[in-house]
């Protein structure tokens, strides 16, 4: 006390250089700081806090909302709007001209800047009149349960960097992905499966690999888990050698004693809370998720419903269907990815738009119709949010003669369910679709929206990290808002 009075005494008295100054005040300074860190993250509160976060148990919503679940099926590789979703008179009548605008290219080829006319032609579907590709029948099947999005903007012309932005909200690795984020604040009905599945293509995967479905700096818990479509569900379940179930039982009895016990010597490490709670969830897992594949109880129409019994569609077919059925056993949020062959991202149409589109249409436009025909016949449909969303769309000028480059400026998806305008069309691109320009939305937008229709306010859904609350949706410039215009 004596030195903080002679400290003030000299200041005052002007006997103190800078210095002294900057010096005195740099160590009161540092002692605040350590004394923030050591409140923030040592105290009791904020670790007990944190450990109630740590379940899976169903959370409140913040406030009545009609979807209880999500399932969003990415289409990696940039489908291209103006050959799907989006037709474009103008971009027929000025095939091969020379663009009065520069279209920017993320690879070269072809011929500079001429327009390509679509090669694909465009259907009127359902009493709504929806117009798309001849190549989608199915999907215009269900015309009058979808909500077609016309204007949608990403951030980046890089699958990697805009697949990110899909799929965190921000182009950048390591954030948590929405499922995580929908977990995170929701939970889920069954506590013996993940409140976030992700059904890839057995064979492989997709551009990004498992970086789309990370928990990031969310506690582990909230990761998407892989759940395999053809033998084993989830890998390490099982032990290689039988063992009687009584047996087993009382393994994973001492197991969970000793991690508990394990526990109190460290009650503030939320990673090993989420440890634990990750090998519990697993070792509940072992029968529920061997039983989601179980397909003996389907229906043959079920299963010609989503073109099991054609190799062709008989994959993807079998991820919707079980995205079905998790959804009926209260899984929260549940990710689909498309084949990887004959390529890893079937979407990206840089050689010949026409072939290239009509393959992966081939295989994904039975099964994604199915889905949301099956969902609503089962009553779930309202409660369900379905999203058919790629990164990213394509140039309107041509590629290599017959393809098309990647377009973050403007793309198409769909929304079915959750509470979303059905048979409904929202939003534009300019006249040869290489720019949304009425009704734009971006990514961060679809999310937040997303989240509202779950009763979840965009704003409140934060996360503590490395000091300051993070969330899904807050963008630094432009901010994230719901579309209400598409809400029914």
């Amino acid at each position: 006390m004596k030195h903080a009075n002679q400290t003030y005494d000299n200041l005052i008295a002007g006997r103190m250089t800078r210095r002294q100054i900057l010096e005195t005040s740099g160590l009161g300074f540092g002692s605040l700081a350590l004394s923030c860190l050591t409140g923030l993250f040592d105290s009791p509160q904020a670790a007990a806090s944190e450990r109630l976060a740590l379940n899976l148990l169903p959370k409140p919503s913040h406030f009545p909302a009609p979807a209880k679940a999500v399932i969003m099926l990415m289409q990696n590789g940039g489908p291209s709007h103006m050959d799907l979703f989006d037709p474009k008179p103008q971009l027929t009548k000025l095939d091969g001209k020379t663009y009065s605008k520069k279209a920017t290219t993320s690879q070269t080829g072809g011929e500079a800047n001429k327009l390509l006319a679509s090669p694909l032609k465009f259907r009127k579907y359902g009493q709504c009149g929806m117009e798309m590709s001849e190549i989608l029948p199915h999907l215009g099947s269900v015309a009058d349960d979808i909500c077609l999005v016309r204007s949608m903007h990403n951030y980046h012309n890089n699958h990697l960097e805009s697949l990110s932005a899909m799929n965190t909200g921000r182009i950048f690795a390591g954030r948590p992905a929405l499922g995580s984020w929908v977990s995170y604040g929701l939970g889920t009905e069954n506590q013996n499966l993940p409140g976030y599945v992700v059904l890839r293509d057995p064979d492989g995967y997709n551009t990004s690999g498992t970086m789309l479905w990370q928990n990031g700096w969310l506690p582990a818990l909230y990761r998407g888990t892989e759940i395999n479509t053809k033998g084993t569900p989830v890998l390490n379940l099982k032990s290689p050698v039988p063992v009687a179930p009584i047996v087993q039982r009382n393994n994973l009895d001492l197991i969970a004693k000793l991690n508990r016990e394990q526990q109190k010597n460290y009650a503030n490490e939320s990673a090993l809370e989420a440890r634990i709670q990750n090998y519990e969830l697993a070792a509940r897992m072992q029968l529920e998720a061997a039983e989601l594949l179980d397909l003996s109880k389907e229906s043959k129409q079920t299963r010609e419903l989503y073109g099991l019994d054609n190799p062709t569609t008989a994959g993807y077919g079998l991820r919707c269907l079980m995205a079905r059925r998790m959804i009926e056993s209260g899984v929260r949020f549940v990710q689909i990815f498309p084949p990887v062959k004959p390529q890893f991202q079937p979407w990206d149409a840089h050689t010949n738009v026409k072939t290239e589109n009509e393959k992966i249409c081939a295989v994904c436009d039975q099964p994604s119709a199915a889905l949301i025909k099956d969902l609503k016949q089962r009553n779930l449909l309202d409660s369900t949010i379905v999203l058919w969303t790629g990164e990213f769309g394509r140039l309107p000028i041509s590629q290599n003669g017959k393809g098309r480059d990647h377009n973050r400026n403007a793309f198409s998806l769909m929304l079915a369910g959750g509470g979303f305008k059905a048979g409904h069309v929202y939003g534009a691109t300019d006249e040869v679709g290489h720019r949304s320009v009425e009704n734009r939305v971006s990514v961060n937008d679809l999310h937040a929206t997303l989240l509202n229709q779950l009763g979840v306010d965009h704003t409140k859904l934060t996360y503590p990290h490395h000091g300051s609350p993070e969330s899904l949706t807050v963008e630094v410039i432009t901010g994230a808002r719901v579309v209400k215009e598409i809400i029914a």
